[in-house]
């Protein structure tokens, strides 16, 4: 029995040393947390997106608490959620101005035509390799709805080889003005109601052999805008926001229906 003694009481020593010796390092090397890291990172939407300008909510939410910047960064968050983040830190609370998702195409299967079929991957990213998709407007969507798959809220579909966003869903994450190829879809305020639906920089006459539904560069919208918020710069009309009051004008006078007042639902082409 005594054989067995000494070495169980080695181990023993061992252990113990090595327990308290782990309890030490691990007092001396701790690194402290701030709760409050924690605690706005719970409020965030944990989204991901990226629109507040770090990797994630949990990046941003390190960035509030230990370097202090703006708790009203969080699109899809809004306005409640900054207001929760500024209570957390003890600050004032900030507003977030709502925004949303705008495709800045207006050409579905009945204003445009394909110029060949696309067998391979349905996907917009891989379509547009091939001389720039398979509409005869290299400027258009390509309707395979790369931006819908990303959409965390179903806010966006395709429809008629168009991609739609239904304004009272999207919650302005700009994810899926990531995955659009040809940046075709932007953010904008929530409350400028007016949208250029077109990208096309092509005189006139080449945009309406593509398309029915482009800009055509005419300047009626111009012309008609009594606030001087609508200019046609490179063949494209162009709305100043800042002096836009949403009074629809230039949409009345748009000859193809390229400018549309929104009305928060799936966009039609009419």
């Amino acid at each position: 029995m005594s054989t067995y003694i000494l070495p169980m009481l080695v181990f023993g020593a061992i252990g113990l040393a090595a327990g308290v010796l782990l309890t030490v390092c691990s007092k001396i090397f701790e690194v402290k947390t701030d709760e409050r890291v924690e605690a706005v990172n719970e409020i965030l939407p944990q989204v991901n997106c990226g629109s507040c300008g770090f990797s994630g909510c949990a990046d941003y939410a390190a960035a509030i608490v230990k370097n202090g910047v703006p708790t009203n960064m969080c699109k899809p968050g809004g306005s409640e959620c900054s207001k929760k983040i500024s209570e957390i830190m003890g600050i004032e609370e900030m507003t977030v101005t709502p925004q949303v998702a705008v495709v800045l195409c207006n050409g579905d299967c009945n204003a445009t035509e394909s110029k060949f079929v696309f067998n391979g991957v349905q996907s917009c990213k891989a379509a547009n390799r091939f001389y720039n998709g398979s509409e005869v407007c290299t400027h258009g969507c390509l309707g395979f709805g790369d931006c819908a798959r990303v959409c965390p809220q179903n806010a966006i579909i395709v429809r008629d080889g168009l991609a739609r966003v239904d304004k009272s869903k999207c919650i302005g994450c700009g994810l899926c003005t990531k995955a659009c190829p040809d940046k075709l879809i932007v953010l904008r305020d929530i409350d400028k109601k007016i949208d250029v639906c077109c990208s096309s920089t092509d005189i006139g006459k080449i945009v309406r052999s593509v398309c029915k539904s482009g800009c055509i560069g005419c300047k009626l919208c111009e012309k008609k805008c009594e606030h001087d918020a609508v200019h046609v710069e490179n063949n494209l009309a162009r709305i100043d926001y800042s002096k836009c009051t949403a009074c629809g004008a230039c949409a009345d006078a748009c000859p193809t229906k390229a400018i549309r007042k929104c009305d928060g639902v799936y966009e039609t082409v009419k």
